[in-house]
């Protein structure tokens, strides 16, 4: 049987308790019948992300053909990433081989490890995201998760926290975010966009330089997409001498390189982090749940949500 990374089983059992556990005990014997079934062997170190594990595999019917298998942990959030790579057919993204959709794994294209966040230039990181996303903004296939049918939930969280959570974000910070759900996100298009665009979810490759991963598969404003990669950008700001200026450098590439409305990019980014903000507050960072660094941070997502409020 295959061996399961200890950090993975660790950061599952600590999410998910007792259902984790049950999960990650049948998770050898799941991986060992999908590689009997795809005809495959693995081919390297099984590998993880943050709710699944990937195993580098041959596939032993076909020469010198390499896959990954993934096999994710049983989430709504997870239902719809083979559909989104089905609707990309490999145009930006991952090819997909095979899918089992009750267990949640995929037989994926193999690309590189490396990830579009270890590249320096700041300006080749979004301008590659921006490119990418141009690409995966295709029409959406039925039956995927509508963007808009989260808006009611979105503007009900936000002012549950504004009223329940200590904070100083000015009012008009707060009503900035509430317009763009309600004049942008209630009428979004019926476009596949990534749900977690960001650079570590695009990696480099062989059949082209950069294709993404882990797709959530959700319908809506491209520009959506350009929120959340600012947000994963955000902390690559720290050393600038002028955050404001560089915030506004990521948006005018981003929106250059995937020829999108710059102002819509912004307020979606802005929106996104409003949400950070309060998120940060009742759950904590991935990076900091607690402590003085877990302050900073609120300070900082504070901080962005004020400088995407004021329009350039």
């Amino acid at each position: 049987m295959i061996g399961m990374p200890e950090k993975f089983v660790r950061s599952t059992v600590d999410r998910e308790g007792e259902a984790g556990a049950a999960w990650l005990a049948e998770l050898p014997r799941i991986v060992e019948e999908l590689l009997g079934r795809w005809g495959c062997v693995p081919d390297g170190e099984v590998m993880h992300g943050g709710v699944g594990v990937v195993v580098p595999v041959r596939r032993q019917r076909r020469v010198e053909d390499r896959a990954v298998l993934k096999v994710s942990f049983p989430h709504p959030g997870n239902v719809h990433e083979p559909d989104a790579f089905v609707a990309w057919g490999g145009c930006g993204a991952v090819l997909l081989h095979e899918r089992d959709d009750g267990r949640f794994a995929m037989l994926l294209e193999r690309v590189q490890p490396s990830t579009l966040a270890e590249v320096e230039d700041g300006d080749e990181v979004v301008t590659v995201a921006g490119r990418l996303n141009r690409r995966l903004a295709v029409p959406a296939p039925p039956g995927l998760p509508r963007l808009r049918e989260q808006a009611d939930a979105w503007e009900e969280q936000l002012r549950k926290d504004a009223e329940e959570l200590t904070h100083a974000l000015p009012r008009q910070v707060l009503d900035a975010a509430v317009a763009t759900i309600r004049e942008l996100g209630r009428t979004q298009p019926d476009t596949l966009v990534h749900g977690d665009f960001h650079a570590r979810n695009i990696l480099r490759a062989g059949r082209e330089p950069w294709l993404a991963v882990d797709p959530k598969g959700y319908v809506g404003d491209p520009a959506y997409d350009g929120g959340t990669l600012l947000k994963s950008r955000a902390l690559t700001l720290l050393e600038a001498d002028d955050l404001r200026q560089a915030v506004h450098r990521v948006l005018d590439v981003f929106a250059e390189a995937a020829e999108l409305d710059r102002e819509r990019v912004q307020r979606w980014a802005q929106f996104h982090a409003v949400q950070a903000a309060f998120w940060g507050r009742r759950h904590g960072f991935r990076i900091a749940r607690s402590g003085t660094r877990l302050h900073w941070l609120t300070e900082f997502a504070d901080r962005l949500a004020e400088l995407l409020t004021e329009r350039s």
